[in-house]
């Protein structure tokens, strides 16, 4: 398993935001489509019917952002509570309208925006038509499958994103 971006890429899975574990919220990508995953969320958005996806409500790190997470996790930590991740809106554009989906982020004190402006590159760029979009899943699935000892460095996530960004 491994953060790259906004992308969470377990074996061949590949996810937007953190892989949900029980009932909580979030978000796969597959061939067929957009799974929205949960107990508040479910169904499959086939990629004939996506037209855009964008994501909302990413944490960016700041300085701000990283002195808050260190003073909000001693908090929690002194106070016996749970620190629970933020949640992040993916909107999937359809013929219909938008589609609202929420997944946990997987960044504990947010994404860099270079990282931030290559996943919402990547999420558009699976919106370019079916070639596209399979090669691109292809990718990301087959380097999750080679991939062994957890998140790589700042640099590998944005090498690996501008990657399959450019395909």
């Amino acid at each position: 398993m491994a953060m790259v971006g906004l992308f969470w890429i377990a074996e061949g899975d590949v996810y937007v935001g953190a892989k949900p574990s029980g009932l909580a919220d979030g978000v796969r990508l597959t061939t067929d489509g957009v799974l929205a995953l949960g107990e508040e969320q479910s169904g499959l958005l086939l990629w004939e019917d996506v037209r855009s996806l964008t994501v909302d409500d990413v944490p960016v790190k700041t300085l701000k952002r990283h002195v808050g997470a260190a003073v909000d996790m001693v908090l929690t930590l002194g106070l016996g509570g749970h620190d629970e991740a933020p949640l992040m809106t993916l909107r999937v554009g359809g013929p219909g309208g938008e589609t609202e989906l929420t997944a946990y982020t997987a960044a504990a004190i947010g994404y860099s925006q270079r990282e931030y402006d290559l996943s919402r590159a990547l999420l558009a760029r699976l919106t370019e038509g079916a070639a596209t979009l399979h090669t691109t899943l292809a990718a990301m699935s087959e380097w999750g499958r080679r991939h062994e000892g957890g998140t790589p460095r700042t640099a590998e996530r944005e090498a690996l994103l501008t990657e399959w960004v450019t395909g």
